[in-house]
């Protein structure tokens, strides 16, 4: 074919004219191979081609590669067009360089030393083309190559705007990828000075990088503060036709006015009385244009007006100084709490979070109350709940805090399972705080776990105990309380645990009364005994040999119970203790011993609340003080926050139910690091200060006489790390990996270093896992690398995408790293978690599981009993079928069976199965290439303790897979 000169490049148009008129996938494979031979050859063979016929060929290898095919030819033509004098051979050139050249590639020095000759020509538009190859590579070559080169081109004063523009670009890009190598130096000042050029393009690029460095060295670039109050104030005092190049649907330069705003959010209001009036005024213009009529009608519009009136706003709040533009601000945002955009109903919310901790604006956003409590009643968004939530908590005080109470209480019954956790702790929180009346206190937190038990974590319950212990005329009263909660016919175990203790305690305070006797009490709590977990039925064996101190006369019951064959010979060994020890401490021990060794709590010492420890964790920027929290409070009041107390309780795993939320709780948001260093003297309490954003999985510990162990142990995990080979897993972590089977949050591990937790959602063959690493201790972890690798034939059935993870983690601090997986067909083993770091110079490494099961991936489908038995007889070939017939490992409790089916994934179907004992359950299984069908059935036999399980799916291996993983959890 004739070369074509100018521009059009006939060949690369009849090229592509022949890929999208082939048929089929192997038509279009045929015509690339063909293309690549010719091209190979053209450059092999002939030796006299030109710019334009090289610039033909790259962009035809351009184009393949944009269709999914390797190229791993035709760089070295590439790097040649970038010497060449015409501007679309040399663009091109870095064209191709900047998608298809590797920032390792041997060629990188030539491409270098191209940019350099491009940087120094006098021709704008090859150093602009240059800047933009640097800024698309990016790798540390390059800021190591132009660090010095680029600030100078960007404060030359010869350089033209749309230079400086792509300067500023460019070095913001080095600065992002290299911040170490980047160092301005004695250039400061003059990028600084950039804020007051007359190119308004040159201002908006120079502000994004003046605003990167400000964050990295605030003291540096102060200077920075008056420059900006200047450009904001003509800006904001110029009329939408002065700036017409750079106005935004009637709103002048939106996009730098908000960078300007987010500039000055780095710093203290001005202490230059003339730069703050100007500022002020800058603020009251804003806010005033907020009130006028809009210009126009057309959604740009207002969103760019809105954009710059947030910002501001934020700007406000940041400086906390005016009370005249506090209030002024909230009464702003008060006029969008009803608006009908759901994103401005979500940022006035968000904002008047922050206005509720300003002691200035804190009574103003109070006016609103009732508007929120609508908001939270009616909202539809889960995600404007949630902040109408958070405003309810901010604005609470004194004077409100019971109406707020009653109002989240009402609300938590039917609220989002996203939210109901955060709720929880929220309640909890101020219930403590501004209780006047202890009674109400207690009443608030029993109908706390009555509502939403499943949610009230180890933490709340704590405290309860702690502030009836600590409080002598309220003790009475909360014995009362918790015997008639007890005698509802479904009590939450929760519930079951406060009760044990408090009767334990001070049950003898209403003994006096026939209806909560001594024998009333042990066997109403003995009622509940079969239904709860070991570690309860731990702590209830502990109130027993209680009783036998505080009510003599039912000693022989209670040794009775203590002597049963259930208790001396169970399968649980400290259940098994604790029965023999007591028993033998209540027979052999004259009464003054007992009396002696079973005395009543003394009071716990004053500390912070671990559950607001918690949540300053879990949301750092909720939970910030008040005006009214400010003050100082009496020591004896319960706002005084005393330590955890010492619960009778035994190991434990608190399950978080599974959350199937689109956002994972925030987690397609970088989570903040954890700056707080913890108490020192409760290293192993660091679960609840660093890692508590998981709030799902605390372990608790008991002393060996189960009677009154440290609170600080009731967070330690058995778990401890191995130092070997990289393929070697850790010891003891294999259980908690089997946890996940049936949930997608927790701690998957912990050791007196390091915590890691999981945060994981699944939708079809695709998923996202969060991983979240807390440093338990108050030194750093250095060169921290954590890596996914796929072993054997999983790296052909699943695929992982992992972020990387800073290698410096903080003492006290939390990291996070998430993974995209695709599944492609099943597996039966799970990806491998490897991290290595090094602290207090010796290497640690840790090997896990990651929790990546087939079952994950099952979406639960609906069907009638029709239906149901109808697929079941087409899927009835043995090699369709699996099928275990196994002794039960657990208790056969129905509840907690039907949790265990709905959390492995598959629903479960009701009233489908002739036998009303057995669960039926159905679902699909989703991979990239096909999907399957699943049919389960399990079959309990109380009388013989036994299950018969089977699962047909349309698939073999996906039956015996699943049918393994979900014997083991029976």
């Amino acid at each position: 074919m004739p070369a074509v000169k100018g521009d059009g490049m006939r060949g690369l148009a009849v090229f592509i004219s022949d890929i999208r008129n082939c048929k089929s996938k192997e038509a279009e494979i045929k015509r690339i191979n063909k293309e690549l031979a010719n091209i190979r050859s053209k450059f092999k063979g002939d030796k006299t081609l030109d710019g334009y016929q090289k610039k033909k060929y790259v962009c035809k290898l351009l184009f393949i590669f944009l269709l999914g095919h390797d190229i791993d030819f035709g760089h070295m033509e590439a790097v040649n067009l970038l010497s060449s004098n015409k501007y679309t051979e040399k663009q091109i050139g870095y064209l191709f360089i900047s998608v298809l050249v590797s920032a390792n590639s041997d060629l990188m020095k030539l491409v270098i030393q191209s940019i350099k000759n491009d940087l120094a020509s006098r021709n704008p538009v090859h150093i602009c083309m240059a800047m933009q190859c640097i800024a698309n590579i990016g790798s540390r070559d390059m800021a190591e190559a132009f660090t010095r080169d680029i600030p100078k081109i960007l404060v030359s004063g010869d350089t033209i705007d749309q230079v400086k523009q792509s300067a500023a670009l460019c070095l913001l890009r080095l600065l992002r990828q290299s911040p170490d190598l980047i160092n301005l130096g004695e250039w400061s000042s003059r990028v600084i000075h950039l804020l007051n050029d007359q190119h308004m393009g040159v201002v908006t690029a120079a502000v994004s990088l003046i605003d990167t460095l400000v964050k990295r060295n605030p003291d540096e670039y102060k200077g920075c503060v008056s420059l900006a109050v200047s450009r904001l104030s003509r800006i904001v005092t110029s009329s939408y036709t002065d700036l017409q190049d750079y106005t935004y649907y009637f709103v002048p330069a939106p996009w730098l006015s908000v960078k300007l705003l987010r500039v000055l959010q780095n710093y203290p209001p001005p202490e230059d009385a003339a730069v703050r009036t100007r500022l002020t005024e800058c603020l009251e213009t804003i806010l005033n244009k907020a009130q006028e009529p809009p210009k126009s009608k057309k959604v740009q519009h207002s969103n760019a007006k809105n954009a710059v009136l947030f910002e501001a706003i934020n700007l406000i709040i940041h400086m906390d100084s005016d009370p005249n533009l506090l209030v002024r601000a909230c009464n702003q945002l008060g006029q969008f709490l009803q608006h009908r955009e759901t994103n401005l109903r979500y940022l006035a919310l968000e904002s008047m979070c922050l206005l509720a901790t300003s002691e200035f604006s804190h009574e103003a956003v109070k006016k609103h109350q009732e508007t929120v409590i609508t908001a939270l009643k009616t909202e539809r968004d889960v995600s404007v709940r949630q902040r109408a939530v958070d405003l309810l908590y901010a604005m609470c005080d004194r004077t409100n805090a019971e109406e707020i109470v009653a109002e989240m209480l009402a609300y938590l019954e039917t609220a989002d399972y996203s939210i109901r956790e955060e709720m929880v702790l929220k309640v909890a929180i101020l219930a403590e705080k501004y209780a006047v009346d202890y009674t109400w206190y207690v009443d608030t937190i029993l109908n706390l776990i009555r509502i939403a038990g499943d949610y009230v974590s180890e933490e709340v319950w704590y405290r309860v105990i702690q502030i009836v212990i600590n409080r002598d005329d309220v003790q009475g009263y909360a014995a009362k309380t918790v015997f008639e909660a007890l005698q509802a016919p479904a009590c939450h175990e929760n519930m079951v645990k406060v009760g044990g203790y408090i009767l334990g305690e001070f049950g003898n305070l209403i003994a006096g009364d026939p209806r909560s006797s001594p024998m009333v009490q042990f066997q109403l709590l003995h009622s509940k005994f079969h239904l709860c977990a070991p570690a309860t039925r731990g702590l209830l064996l502990s109130t027993y040999v209680k009783f036998i101190n505080l009510f003599p006369e039912i000693k022989p019951q209670i040794q009775d119970v203590l002597r049963g064959h259930n208790q001396l010979r169970n399968s649980d060994v400290e259940l098994q203790q604790r029965a023999v020890e007591y028993l033998q401490l209540s027979t052999l021990t004259t009464a003054d011993v007992l009396a002696t060794v079973l005395e009543e709590m003394p009071p716990f010492p004053e500390r912070e609340s671990s559950i607001l420890a918690k949540l300053k964790k879990k949301k750092p920027d909720s939970v910030k003080e008040n005006a009214e929290t400010k003050m100082p409070r009496p020591a004896a009041q319960v706002n005084s926050f005393p330590e955890q107390p010492h619960p009778i309780a035994m190991p434990e795993v608190h399950n978080e139910p599974n959350q199937d939320s689109a956002d994972l709780l925030g987690l397609s948001t970088p989570v903040p690091t954890m700056n707080a260093t913890p108490p020192k003297d409760s290293a192993a309490g660091l679960l609840v200060d660093v890692f508590d954003t998981l709030g799902a999985m605390t372990t608790t510990t008991t002393a060996t006489n189960g009677l009154t162990p440290g609170a600080d142990e009731g967070f330690k995990s058995g778990a401890s790390t191995v130092v070997g080979a990289a393929g070697d897993l850790t010891e003891g972590t294999e259980q908690r990996y089997k946890e996940f089977l049936c949930k997608n949050n927790g701690v998957l591990f912990e050791n007196d270093l390091l915590q890691i937790g999981v945060k994981a959602e699944f939708r079809e063959n695709l998923g996202r896992i969060g991983i979240f690493f807390g440093n338990k201790t108050s030194f750093q972890f250095t060169s921290f690398t954590s890596e996914v690798s796929l072993p054997g034939e999983l790296s052909n059935q699943l695929m992982v995408q992992a972020n990387p993870v800073d290698p410096v983690v903080d003492g006290g601090a939390q990291k996070q790293q998430m993974l995209n997986i695709e599944c492609i067909t099943d597996f039966s083993e799970p990806p491998l978690l490897n991290i290595q770091f090094v602290y207090s110079g010796a290497q640690q490494r840790i090997a896990l599981k990651l929790p990546v099961m087939i079952n994950k991936l099952v979406e639960s489908t609906e069907m009638d009993s029709t239906t149901f038995f109808q697929r079941w007889k087409t899927l009835s070939s043995p090699q369709q079928e699996c099928q275990r017939i196994f002794k039960a490992q657990h208790p056969m409790d129905s509840e907690q069976t039907k949790a265990k089916l709905l959390g492995f994934g598959m629903g479960l179907l009701e009233n489908v199965d002739p036998n009303p004992e057995n669960y039926v359950s159905a679902g699909v299984l989703h991979t990239r290439n096909q999907k399957v069908g699943c049919l389960l059935r399990l079959e309990p036999n109380m009388q013989a303790q036994m299950y018969r399980l089977t699962l047909r799916t349309s698939k073999e291996s996906v039956s015996k897979e699943l049918c393994e993983l979900l014997e083991s959890q029976f």
